[in-house]
C-alpha cells in the first residue's frame, strides 16, 4: 500500500497548449502512462471525422486524457485539500480514473461504437480489470484497486464525490475536451474561464458544487458547450465523412459474411464482424489499422467498398440537406425508388442522419437516466439546482434540439447521362426541399 504514495524522485512535465503543462509527481501515474494500452489512445484522435472539416483536429485521445487528469489533480491538490469535505485517501483513485477515463475507446470511436454495437466504458473497465499492463500497475496500489477505478468509470463507486469529478455536467473531462476540441479547431465557441470554476468549485457529500459567486462562469461554460456541439461536433461536413466511414465498415461487414473474397482481407475484423472481439483483439484496433484497410480497399472488385473508401481518403464527401422526416418520408421514398432506377443503391448513397444535443437538465423523477445537475452553494450555505438561479440556463434547460440532415452523392447524380429523365426527377425532389 506504501505505493498509494510513492513519488518520483523528480517531478515529470509535459509540455500542453491547453494548460500550459501537466503535471506528474506519483509514480503510479507515471508508470499508468507508459503502458502499451494507454500509449494506444495516440493513435486515436480526439475528434474522429473532423479533421476533415477542421485540419487542425488531429489531437489524440492521450492528449485529452493527460489534460482530464491535470484538472483534477489541480481541483484535488490545489482547492480540495485540507477541506473537511473531502477524503485526501481517494486522491489517487480520482488521478487514476482521470487518466483512464477514456482507455476503451476504438478508432473513430462513436462511428466505430454505433456500426459493431460497441460500448468504449465497458471496454475501458475491461482493460482495467483484465490480463493487460494497467491492471499490473494498478494492483500495485493494492489488489481491489483496479475495480475500484473500474467502479468510478462506471459510476457506481460509492464516493459519489469522487465520481462527479469525471463523470457529471460540470466535470473535469468536458472542461477539458471544449477547450482542447476548440484550441485544436481553432475556433472560439469552447473558451470559458475554467481558473474561476475551480477556484469557486467546493466539495460537498456527492457531487462538487459551485460558489454562488462564480455563476456567470459556469453560465458561459454552458454557452460554450452547447455552441461548440452545433459548430463543431454535428458540423454537416463533418458528418458526411461519418457517414461513409459507417457505410464502408457496413459494407465490409456485408461482403464478409457473403463470403467475398477480397484483395485484402480484413483480417483484423474477423472476431468483430461476428460479435465476439476479444479484448486482445480490440487492444490491435487504432486508425492507422483501419486507415490501411480503407488504402487497400480503394482497389477492391467491389464498386460499393472502393468507392466509398476512395470517397473517405480523398475526401469527395456526400453532399446534403435540411431534411424532416415527420414531414417528407414521402420524398425519402420517392428517392429510394429513383436511386434504385439510376442504379445508385440507396442503402449505401442514400443516407438519412439525425444529430441531437441537450445542453443542460436537471434530474426529474421517473427519468430512465438520472441526469447530476450543477448545484450552486449559496452565500447561506443553502444549495440550489443552477437554473432555479440562472436565467440564461433556464431558458435551455431540459430543451433537446435535434437536426436531420439527408446525405447523397451528387456526382454520381451528375453522371446519369444515359438516364436523363431519373436524373431530372431525383434532382428536382432535392431541389424542392
Amino acid at each position: 500500500m506504501a505505493y498509494l504514495n510513492e513519488k518520483l524522485s523528480e517531478e515529470k512535465v509535459f509540455k500542453d497548449p491547453v494548460h500550459r503543462y501537466i503535471h506528474v509527481r506519483d509514480r503510479l501515474i507515471w508508470e499508468l502512462i507508459g503502458t502499451s494500452e494507454f500509449q494506444r489512445l495516440r493513435r486515436i484522435r480526439q475528434l474522429g471525422t473532423t479533421y476533415l472539416t477542421f485540419h487542425g483536429a488531429e489531437h489524440s485521445r492521450f492528449n485529452h486524457s493527460l489534460g482530464v487528469y491535470e484538472i483534477v489533480r489541480r481541483i484535488i491538490d490545489d482547492v480540495f485539500r485540507n477541506r473537511p469535505e473531502w477524503d485526501d485517501d481517494e486522491r489517487l483513485l480520482c488521478l487514476c480514473a482521470a487518466l483512464l477515463h477514456d482507455l476503451g475507446h476504438g478508432p473513430f470511436s462513436h462511428s466505430f461504437e454505433k456500426v459493431f454495437h460497441l460500448d468504449h466504458e465497458e471496454f475501458t473497465q475491461a482493460i482495467i480489470l483484465g490480463n493487460t499492463e494497467v491492471n499490473r500497475v494498478l494492483k500495485k496500489a493494492g489488489a481491489d484497486f483496479p475495480k475500484k477505478v473500474a467502479e468510478v468509470i462506471a459510476k457506481t463507486y460509492k464516493n459519489k464525490l469522487v465520481v462527479s469529478l469525471i463523470s457529471s455536467q460540470i466535470d473535469a473531462d468536458r472542461m477539458d475536451y471544449l477547450q482542447r476540441d476548440a484550441y485544436y479547431t481553432g475556433v472560439s465557441y469552447g473558451h470559458f474561464d475554467m481558473e474561476r470554476i475551480l477556484r469557486v468549485m467546493r466539495p460537498q457529500e456527492d457531487q462538487a458544487v459551485i460558489k454562488h459567486s462564480g455563476m456567470h462562469a459556469v453560465e458561459d461554460y454552458i454557452m460554450s458547450r452547447y455552441q461548440m456541439y452545433w459548430q463543431i461536433y454535428f458540423h454537416p461536413v463533418t458528418r458526411s465523412a461519418e457517414v461513409i466511414l459507417t457505410k464502408i465498415l457496413h459494407r465490409a461487414k456485408e461482403l464478409h459474411q457473403k463470403s467475398y473474397e477480397f484483395r485484402q482481407p480484413p483480417v483484423h475484423f474477423y472476431s468483430i464482424f461476428k460479435d465476439e472481439i476479444s479484448l486482445e483483439e480490440y487492444l490491435r484496433l487504432d486508425e492507422s489499422v483501419v486507415m490501411f484497410y480503407f488504402q487497400a480497399w480503394q482497389d477492391e472488385e467491389d464498386n460499393i467498398l472502393a468507392d466509398l473508401c476512395r470517397r473517405f481518403m480523398n475526401r469527395n464527401l456526400f453532399k446534403y440537406i435540411e431534411f424532416n422526416p415527420n414531414l417528407q418520408m414521402k420524398m425519402w421514398m420517392e428517392l429510394t425508388t429513383l436511386f434504385k432506377k439510376a442504379g445508385i443503391d440507396p442503402d449505401y448513397y442514400l443516407v438519412v442522419d439525425s444529430s441531437s444535443d441537450l445542453p443542460y437538465d436537471f434530474y426529474r423523477p421517473g427519468e430512465e437516466e438520472e441526469r447530476l445537475p450543477i448545484h450552486l452553494l449559496m452565500p447561506n450555505d443553502e444549495v440550489r439546482e443552477l437554473s432555479r438561479q440562472s436565467e440564461i440556463v433556464e431558458s435551455i434547460s431540459g430543451k433537446k434540439r435535434t437536426d436531420h440532415k439527408l446525405y447523397f452523392p451528387q456526382d454520381l447524380i451528375d453522371q446519369l447521362s444515359s438516364k436523363r429523365k431519373v436524373k431530372e426527377q431525383i434532382l428536382q425532389l432535392l431541389k424542392s426541399n
